[in-house]
């Protein structure tokens, strides 16, 4: 189906394709309710056809974008041939018409629209004329053509409407998308030397001093993640999903790694030393510093991370023992920015889900009693197909 939508020279010239095949099947379909005019059907039926094909198969997307306009006039030709071919009966060619007029709104400028109006006029009305109908056929051709060219300017002003919105917040994207990676990539460059003087630092430090050091290496990392979580945005707004590296990794030994970024002492560890999980490790690591991070700044002490699997699907889960989410925060939890506060932006359950759908699993909070739970489940190892 996404072969059939969306802009461009080619999939205008798809959708004339899937018109002319449809108008062809309807054809062949014609001629077993009216067998005397089996001939006329199904030369209809052929020429719809071949227009439909030729209409696929040709590299419109090589040509200019207004290109596929020009199929509009043997499909008009073979409406003028039926409406003849049938002694001036619109019933037919009529709604077809309008259908091609549709389709030239949907893709071309008005010009274009204006343009097929005389050979439109030809195609359906000098039929008419040419098999004496009476007046009232006329009329009521001569009514149907500034009806359907209405019609069609308006659905080519909706449209151009629609396209120059989505121009203008494609642009919107490029420069946010542009701003986002350029701020984040530029503050972890300073602060990497800001790290590495604190660590220096701490080498000769002592009592207080010590501690205030740890303190400022703490933040200097969260600053470092934020900047991360600040370039995964970057990342999955514009391409709409993330590449992974997944390998065999120990469940264990990874939430360790992913807590050696965070302040630990009330963070307990309940996974088996045997787990193995079918994760990207970084990204992995990732979700649990945002998980455990959130725990500790929201919730109480203290905050148990736990891994279990079923043999189909591994289920991580995050609790603390504060007072839990708040009911009217819980829809927004994991949207982006949903849950920020004038301690973070909140993005960091967003980009949990995120990553727990790049994992192929999902993302979910329950409540505690007492505290907060936060879900990530995703298939266990091997599973994957």
């Amino acid at each position: 189906m996404q072969r059939l939508f969306g802009t461009g020279p080619r999939i205008a010239a798809r959708q004339s394709a899937a018109l002319f095949a449809l108008a062809g099947t309807l054809a062949l379909v014609g001629i077993r309710n009216e067998p005397g005019r089996a001939h006329d059907l199904l030369l209809i039926a052929i020429a719809d056809l071949l227009l439909a094909g030729m209409a696929w198969i040709l590299p419109w997307h090589r040509w200019s974008r207004r290109s596929p306009a020009v199929l509009a006039l043997p499909g008009l030709a073979v409406l003028g041939f039926s409406t003849w071919a049938f002694g001036g009966v619109a019933t037919g060619t009529g709604p077809f018409l309008v259908l091609l007029y549709t389709w030239a709104a949907l893709h071309f400028p008005r010009w274009i629209l204006l343009a097929l109006l005389p050979p439109a006029a030809i195609a359906y009305v000098v039929p008419l004329i040419v098999t004496a109908q009476p007046p009232v056929v006329l009329g009521s051709a001569l009514i149907l053509l500034p009806v359907a060219l209405a019609v069609a300017l308006l659905i080519e002003a909706q449209a151009r409407h629609l396209r120059d919105d989505r121009e203008r917040l494609s642009r919107i994207e490029r420069w946010r998308a542009a701003m986002i990676g350029a701020l984040a990539h530029d503050v972890r460059s300073p602060l990497a030397t800001v790290q590495m003087t604190l660590e220096e630092l701490r080498d000769g430090a002592t009592g207080h001093t010590t501690r205030m050091v740890d303190a400022a290496l703490r933040q200097t990392s969260r600053i470092d993640r934020l900047a991360a979580g600040l370039l995964d945005l970057n990342r999955i707004d514009t391409t709409g999903h993330l590449r992974l590296d997944r390998q065999p990794t120990s469940a264990r030994e990874a939430v360790l790694s992913a807590l050696s970024y965070v302040s630990s002492a009330d963070v307990r560890v309940q996974i088996p030393h045997d787990l193995t999980l079918d994760v990207d490790r970084e990204r992995f690591e990732q979700i649990i510093v945002n998980l455990v991070g959130n725990a500790l700044r929201y919730g109480g002490p203290p905050v148990i991370v736990t891994i279990t699997s079923d043999g189909t699907t591994d289920r991580l889960e995050v609790r603390d023992h504060g007072k839990g989410v708040p009911e009217e925060v819980r829809p927004r939890l994991f949207t982006r920015f949903g849950a920020g506060d004038r301690e973070g932006v909140g993005l960091g359950l967003w980009i949990v889900r995120e990553l727990a759908q790049a994992h192929d699993g999902e993302a979910h909070y329950e409540p505690g009693d007492p505290g907060a739970r936060m879900i990530v489940t995703f298939p266990a190892a091997g599973t994957r197909g």
